[in-house]
């Protein structure tokens, strides 16, 4: 247990790092536009190859798409939830609501870090070891999330220490999601195991679409394609260390 506590604090710690580079120089438009736009290619590659993949090798194609379902209607109904008391509240105030794509990046960190831990838990507790490939697209898709998000979330004037903390939390839910993964391992059956992977899946998937992706192109124009493209292919060369 203390091995999964170990790697999961390891992959979750990328979500507090991020949000500390946000703050130890400046960041410009261009720059977090590229550092999302690599992000994103890394989590399509996530989703592809360790997730719907996985799942459906473990539990089938029926559970995995009741979880993809499942998830992305979760981060949905939640992104606009956050999203409505966020406006609602700059309205209250007085002031201009701002787009809330870095509330929604912790959000998609959240929901689909949890289940991505999860799953790296019950691998260590089967004996399969730590999966290079899911361990490293983890810390690197988290960095740029935290990144972004938190140098949206303090344009959008929310305090620094507000924003660590809310990332700090983020990541030791995640963790504790690592250790709740091994703890669980011996009843965790192959459907339930392709559903945590389709909820993962279809929460990052509306993630990606609703506002990383959107924020990437808005920020660094055309070129945030041929950065997709890469951080996809660094992902998919990093999955043949498994």
């Amino acid at each position: 247990m203390l091995e999964a506590l170990a790697w999961g604090s390891l992959a979750a710690g990328s979500l507090v790092l991020g949000a500390l580079l946000a703050f130890a120089r400046p960041w410009s438009d261009r720059q977090i536009g590229l550092v999302l736009a690599f992000g994103a290619g890394a989590l399509i590659s996530a989703v592809s190859l360790e997730l719907a993949e996985e799942g459906v090798r473990t539990g089938g194609f029926a559970w995995t798409a009741v979880g993809l379902a499942a998830g992305a209607l979760t981060y949905f109904a939640l992104d606009g939830l956050i999203a409505r008391r966020a406006a609602a509240r700059r309205v209250a105030q007085g002031l201009e609501a701002p787009g809330s794509a870095g509330t929604a990046l912790a959000l998609g960190a959240f929901l689909d870090g949890v289940p991505e831990q999860l799953v790296l838990g019950i691998g260590l507790a089967e004996g399969g070891g730590v999966g290079a490939s899911l361990l490293v697209a983890i810390f690197v898709s988290n960095l740029p999330e935290a990144i972004g998000g938190a140098r949206d979330m303090r344009a959008a004037g929310t305090g620094r220490n507000r924003i660590l903390r809310l990332w700090t939390g983020v990541a030791v839910v995640c963790a504790a999601a690592a250790v709740l993964g091994y703890a669980i391992a011996d009843a965790a059956s192959g459907q339930a195991r392709a559903f945590i992977d389709g909820f993962a899946a279809g929460a990052l998937l509306v993630m990606l679409i609703d506002s990383m992706i959107p924020e990437a192109r808005r920020c660094a124009g055309r070129v945030a394609g041929l950065a997709a493209a890469l951080g996809f292919a660094v992902a998919v060369a990093l999955s043949s260390l498994s």
